[in-house]
């Protein structure tokens, strides 16, 4: 795909993000994260170079560092599954970690933000469709990670990530979206007061209008509608 049409993408996807937001009466502000797995260090260049994104997020630890240098001017998020012998690799250079879905990596992103003098803020990943294809924790374990995280002074928690069931039904995907933000909000009820839970990273290519109408998301994750079909097939949390 040409840098021309892909310029042109990312002001429709714009508008669109402002047309949601203008249905749902909201004011706030929507991140447009262009999802950048297997695309070229080429495209985070012009990105960079372009003020036609603030924000990028990489899939894959690997591909993170290597296209890293491309786009200094560029936030880095960490939206896909995270190991946690790849933590130290990112932990100085993503502005936010969205797969936080487990104790031993909130334990592994701790100690390696100690290294680095700094707070690494992170979303608990949430699987709100119970799928064992999809990354995230139950539900009913928002809160227990919560409590563990509570321990970990160098990890800031922020919000919730999901993916969603990729379903026709948009009145079922309507109803995912809104308990989703209601298990937001109950979260931001009781977190103590050194998180700063403001974000809910949520819509992908299919569903990112509803994601902001029903959802309140204020990140959706775009990679196909901007840059075109993926040069592999692989699993992905953002698309």
């Amino acid at each position: 795909m040409q840098f021309e049409e892909i310029e042109k993408n990312i002001k429709k996807c714009l508008e669109n993000i402002s047309l949601a937001k203008e249905r749902a009466g909201r004011k706030d502000e929507v991140t447009l994260i262009g999802a950048t797995k297997t695309q070229s260090k080429e495209l985070i260049e012009f990105l960079d170079s372009g003020k036609l994104l603030t924000d990028v997020g990489e899939n894959r630890v690997q591909e993170l560092t290597e296209k890293y240098d491309s786009g200094k001017n560029l936030k880095w998020h960490m939206i896909g599954q995270l190991q946690t012998n790849k933590v130290k690799y990112i932990i100085d250079k993503v502005v936010l970690v969205h797969s936080l879905d487990r104790e031993a990596l909130a334990d592994e992103l701790d100690k390696q933000a100690k290294k680095h003098n700094l707070v690494i803020d992170a979303l608990i990943e949430v699987n709100m469709g119970s799928e064992i294809s999809k990354g995230g924790v139950d539900k009913s374990e928002i809160l227990g990670l919560l409590d563990y995280v509570e321990q970990k002074e160098n990890v800031r928690l922020r919000g919730l990530m999901t993916v969603m069931p990729n379903l026709e039904d948009k009145e079922r995907l309507k109803d995912y979206y809104r308990e989703f933000r209601l298990l937001f909000e109950k979260l931001k009820r009781v977190a103590s007061p050194r998180h700063v839970i403001d974000t809910l990273s949520c819509g992908m290519t299919n569903d990112y209008e509803l994601a902001i109408e029903y959802g309140g998301s204020t990140m959706v994750r775009l990679g196909r509608v901007l840059f075109g079909e993926r040069n592999c097939n692989t699993s992905v949390i953002a698309d």
